[in-house]
């Protein structure tokens, strides 16, 4: 066993054994990417092998005609979970990847009259909530406050592993079911601070991240609308994709080999001991192997069915998904400078709509959605005199009851019909660039089971210990990371699975993981940077 490191030395610098071990990744998503950084910091070589041509699966970017898109998240959020991992790895996230927090941070429309421009200074957000129901105004401290603390008892599960039941009896999990009324949804959780439901949803349409409704997302989930108004949602120069593209640039500089545009057909195993991968073009083998595919799509893919005994295809089949989404990517000519950098819709009747998404499985006909008019910010994404708008419909995940090959055109009508909800009229005249991805093309062509863009659902029969786990219980030398594992899905908990899967993977292997930080650390206890 390796001696823990002094108080002074244990963010610094990991101690290594002789022997490299070898660790292959098998996709250059953001957990992916943030794993490579943390085991190429501790000396392991590292090699991530990527089916598409460029970084970033899900967060990468379209560019085409001098316009750029990210492809999946915009919103950047909660940034100290990445900064933290840059620190650990001696870099400034900041100073490698520009960004700038937004204000007001987005704009709600509300299909039943009315609209919030939602701003992180809590006086101002108090007088927005005003002009819609003056007596909820008054609560916004309160519910902020509220969740700063349930933040705060919950987050040591957000940044440790959950290895069985032992671990979830470990942690105490008893002792905050006060503070996590586990048996109330999202919605009904802000009943006590809200009576207006276009309030509610403005502090619950965030659940749309883990792609789920308030009325059936756990209420521990308030904490996400928390995030935001505390740690502010911001824009990396260049969008989301180019946080990916810098952790790629960084984990070249440390060493980390990509093999892009080679894509993982199986994975290579003697007995149930993963030793490699079998690509299109050659075989890979490695000492460990770290899965950052798609979930449920590399095990039915990738794995045979006789190795699994909890996560069988057949299991796996009955398991709950997410929605999925319904998107346009716009290169327009001119501008919309009165259009904010983010815009939500909401239907007239979201409940309605939210039923058609989760249960009944058919389109609605007043979809909500979602509006990036980017250039307001960052003018880069477009050639000059042009700008970019990223429409995000939330849908059904894959069902028998749409067809997409024949729902495509009539929705996308529909989609750029509706943006006149929020004042957009004249799109379809100004279109010089347009991309539409359904959510057939997120299975076919980005290999995301039944096209469910936000993964498993985050039931809580499908949490913590019940999630997938990061050290893959099922196959040896298997690991996780990423929205199919544990903490879940949303760029900064992908981000908290890189860090979760890595400590891990050290431990297991006899390398020093005290440099990791422990659950629940502050970051006062890592350097500014470290060495």
């Amino acid at each position: 066993m390796i001696a823990a490191p002094t108080a002074q030395s244990r963010f610094l610098t990991p101690s290594r054994p002789a022997r490299t071990k070898s660790v292959m990744i098998v996709g250059a998503g953001p957990g992916g990417l943030a794993t490579a950084l943390l085991l190429a910091k501790a000396g392991l070589d590292v090699h991530i092998v990527e089916r598409l041509t460029h970084v970033g699966g899900r967060c990468s970017a379209i560019t085409e005609n001098g316009f750029r898109f990210d492809l999946g998240p915009t919103f950047f959020l909660y940034p100290r979970v990445l900064e933290r991992i840059f620190r650990l790895i001696g870099r400034d996230l900041k100073k490698e990847i520009p960004m700038v927090r937004l204000d007001p941070q987005y704009r709600i429309a509300f299909g039943r009259g009315g609209h919030l421009d939602c701003t992180p200074e809590v006086e101002k957000l108090a007088a927005e909530v005003a002009k819609l129901s003056p007596d909820d105004a008054a609560q916004v401290r309160r519910f902020l406050d509220d969740n700063r603390d349930k933040m705060e008892k919950f987050r040591p599960c957000l940044e440790q592993p959950f290895n069985g039941w032992r671990d979830v009896i470990r942690w105490q999990m008893a002792k905050l079911i006060p503070t996590l009324r586990p048996w109330k949804s999202l919605d009904a959780e802000l009943t006590r601070y809200f009576s207006d439901e276009r309030i509610r949803l403005a502090f619950s349409f965030q659940s749309k991240y883990l792609g789920m409704s308030p009325f059936n997302c756990p209420s521990l989930f308030s904490i996400l609308s928390f995030l935001e108004y505390e740690y502010g949602v911001w824009h990396p120069y260049g969008g989301c994709s180019a946080v990916s593209e810098g952790m790629a640039r960084i984990a070249r500089d440390m060493g980390v080999r990509f093999t892009l545009g080679e894509e993982v057909k199986e994975i290579l195993f003697e007995g149930r001991r993963a030793v490699g991968v079998r690509t299109t073009q050659r075989d890979y083998r490695a000492d460990a192997l770290i899965i950052n595919a798609d979930f449920a799509y590399a095990m039915t893919q990738l794995v045979p069915n006789c190795l699994r005994r909890k996560w069988t295809n057949e299991r796996i089949a009955r398991k709950k998904f997410s929605c999925s989404t319904f998107m346009l990517y716009l290169g327009l000519e001119g501008r919309y400078d009165d259009l904010p950098h983010h815009t939500i819709y909401t239907a007239a009747d979201y409940a309605e709509n939210l039923a058609d998404i989760e249960s009944r499985h058919v389109l609605s006909e007043d979809p909500s959605f979602y509006v990036q008019n980017a250039c307001v910010t960052d003018s880069s994404l477009a050639p000059a005199g042009c700008s970019t708008l990223y429409i995000l419909a939330p849908v059904t995940h894959q069902h028998a009851n749409v067809d997409w090959s024949k729902e495509a055109p009539r929705f996308r009508a529909l989609v750029l019909q509706q943006l006149a909800k929020i004042g957009v009229t004249d799109v379809e005249k100004r279109i010089r660039y347009e991309k539409m991805v359904t959510p057939a093309d997120w299975e076919s062509r980005y290999h995301v089971y039944r096209g469910a863009t936000f993964n498993l659902a985050h039931t809580w029969s499908q949490m913590l210990h019940l999630r997938p786990r990061n050290r893959f219980d099922e196959l040896e030398g298997v690991y996780l990371v990423g929205g199919g594992t544990h903490p879940g899905s949303g760029l900064p908990v992908i981000y908290e699975s890189a860090r979760i899967t890595a400590r891990l993977l050290l431990h297991d292997y006899g390398w020093d993981a005290h440099w990791l930080g422990e659950p629940g650390a502050t970051d006062s206890t890592i350097p500014a940077t470290a060495q």
